[in-house]
């Protein structure tokens, strides 16, 4: 969807939306009395208070022409977070009501809206809009969308630069949404590093490519040991963002991406395996927060590395009670073949140190069942080595909606990997399934690096729309990485 900004919303808009504060519905300036009339009666009748996503249409005279003017109040709240709900409520509203555009006219609100506020209203209404429709070959006309642009008219001095930072965010979650929504015969390793490369072409990343033969010959026999069974080959993929000059980067973003996940050979049940596509959606949030910084030329250093696998039972597949060997050199014995996330991150991670030496590293992984259990499908898990670092991406998931829970790491649960005949086993008990997998990653984790583990199993896609988005793909951890970097690294 295309978003505009106008000086004043035109005297003929077909549709006119005008945000109405918590509670300032009296202070609301109407375009005359019979629309004032019209919208307190309506309010009233629907106990609308500008509570923040709630809607009101109403319809009025436009004139002697006796034509019908469409009104939609949308609640705001009193904060910004406010702003961003109103957004996605107007495109929930109008995407699919055969109308083409809208214009949210500001100048009907009593208080001046911050140029964050409006901007964030404008890229939420454009993420919501967002839609994968390309295999839909027979889709009803009343729920094809029709809504194809939206105008933000009166904004605040300051809101295209506000602007310029959100639409990076959302291209960046267009992207992410994409490779998440994907069926795997569509997106594997091989295909999602072509279609990363083609949608980040000319924004000046730098891009590393890694295949079997090179995974080989560096050793990355645990990775490796999940694509065994498939006939689609592993890759690394990596993007490197140089925006505070040469130098190595200050922070390492790494993704678990496997393109689909039947679990090998401890096969997961057919129930729900489908949903088994988005297994990748680490890898996912990470090339979108890449190419979100890489739009807005943020001033830091970062690199983003997926390691990207397809988990498949055959004759060739690891077994379980297989011993293999990591990039590190310590050796796994492989209890379940559908723990096979903390495998591939493990030499990742190992890559990841040994080429390009970040101070942090923060991991992103749809990586435990047990996460949906402890947090259902409202936070992410968060485990980390450094209290501080926690904190800055506990801060970072709140201000974007984000949001994630710290978890426990410590010696007690590390004990419970421990293998009687190799240096670590890939599982643990039944009993802190999500701990004991952070405590896996963690062993790979180099002396003096600042490392975060994000469990992010029942964040990337959600059974029911939220305010940026539908049903769907979400674009969980990309909002989340963008913010983190700008609070803790641009220079």
């Amino acid at each position: 969807m295309q978003i505009h900004f106008a000086p004043a919303a035109a005297a003929d808009a077909a549709i006119l939306v005008i945000p109405v504060e918590k509670d300032a519905l009296a202070r609301t300036r109407w375009t005359g009395d019979a629309t004032r009339r019209v919208a307190e009666a309506a309010s009233s009748a629907s106990r609308f208070s500008g509570e923040a996503g709630s809607t009101v249409e109403l319809f009025v005279s436009a004139g002697e022409a006796e034509t019908v003017r469409h009104i939609l109040l949308v609640g705001v709240g009193n904060d910004e977070t406010g702003w961003r709900k109103a957004g996605g409520a107007i495109v929930a509203k109008l995407l699919t009501s055969g109308a083409t555009e809208a214009t949210v006219d500001l100048s009907a609100l009593a208080n001046a809206p911050s140029p964050a506020a409006v901007a964030k209203l404008a890229a939420t209404a454009a993420q919501r809009a967002w839609r994968h429709d390309v295999y839909r070959t027979k889709l009803a006309e009343t729920a094809k969308p029709t809504l194809t642009a939206l105008t933000i008219a009166g904004a605040p001095e300051g809101t295209d630069a506000a602007w310029l930072h959100q639409d990076a965010l959302t291209k960046g979650l267009a992207l992410t949404r994409t490779l998440v929504a994907e069926p795997a015969n569509i997106i594997y390793p091989e295909t999602f590093v072509e279609r990363v490369r083609a949608d980040v072409e000319g924004l000046g990343l730098e891009i590393t490519v890694l295949d079997e033969d090179a995974m080989r010959e560096l050793g990355m026999g645990s990775l490796l040991s999940v694509s065994l069974g498939s006939a689609r080959e592993a890759r690394v993929l990596a993007l490197r963002w140089n925006g505070a000059g040469e130098g190595d980067p200050d922070l390492a973003l790494v993704g678990k991406g496997v393109t689909f996940d039947t679990g090998g050979i401890s096969i997961k049940p057919a129930a729900g395996m489908e949903d088994m596509k988005w297994d990748m959606g680490g890898a996912g949030a990470v090339v979108g927060a890449m190419r979100a910084l890489a739009t807005r030329k943020a001033k830091a250093n970062v690199v983003g590395v997926c390691g990207l696998v397809e988990n498949m039972p055959d004759g060739l597949a690891t077994r379980p009670g297989d011993v293999v060997t990591s990039m590190s050199g310590q050796t796994i014995e492989v209890l379940n073949t559908d723990a096979e996330g903390r495998l591939v991150l493990a030499d990742a991670i190992t890559w990841t140190q040994r080429t390009f030496r970040p101070k942090t590293i923060v991991d992103l992984a749809t990586l435990t069942g047990a996460m949906i259990v402890a947090l259902g499908n409202e936070y992410g898990g968060l485990f980390s080595n450094d209290d501080d670092l926690a904190a800055q991406l506990a801060a970072a998931g709140l201000a974007t909606d984000d949001k994630l829970w710290r978890f426990p790491l410590s010696a007690t649960y590390d004990k419970l990997i421990d293998s009687p005949i190799a240096d670590m086993k890939n599982v643990g008990p039944r009993g802190g399934g999500s701990i004991t997998a952070a405590q896996f990653i963690k062993r790979f984790v180099d002396e003096g690096v600042k490392w975060a583990h994000l469990d992010i199993a029942g964040m990337v896609w959600s059974d029911k729309p939220g305010p940026g988005y539908d049903k769907g793909a979400t674009g969980y951890g990309v909002k989340l990485l963008d913010r983190f970097v700008a609070d803790n690294f641009e220079k």
